[in-house]
């Protein structure tokens, strides 16, 4: 009979200790505001196009933005993926076999002429 006990008393005094916050609530609350709306969907010309193709038993996934074809993705049946991809935007494809080898330098667009 002693045991039931033991385990009662600490599970009345937790809900003694949290029934009194609940007590003591000041009379003047307010509602909280509304949340504002989230912020809008992302820009579709931001978006780059995907166009995955079968050649034979490649798969090859072309990234155009804006139209413009800047890099394709291969993956062959039996063995890693690889990457070719313009890194100057003269249309010249230059190899990689994955994007953690080496130091890349950012070549972002900040305004075209």
């Amino acid at each position: 009979m002693r045991r039931p006990l033991r385990h009662l008393l600490p599970v009345l005094l937790l809900s003694a200790a949290f029934a009194a916050p609940a007590q003591n609530r000041p009379a003047d609350l307010q509602p909280l505001p509304e949340a504002p709306p989230p912020p809008g969907m992302v820009d579709q010309a931001l978006e780059p196009q995907v166009t995955i193709i079968k050649r034979g038993e490649d798969r090859v996934e072309e990234f155009r933005l804006n139209g413009k074809l800047y890099m394709l993705k291969v993956t062959p049946p039996h063995g890693v993926p690889y990457y070719l991809i313009d890194e100057q935007g003269d249309g010249t494809m230059s190899r990689r076999d994955s994007f953690e080898s080496g130091v890349r330098v950012p070549m972002w667009v900040i305004g075209t002429f």
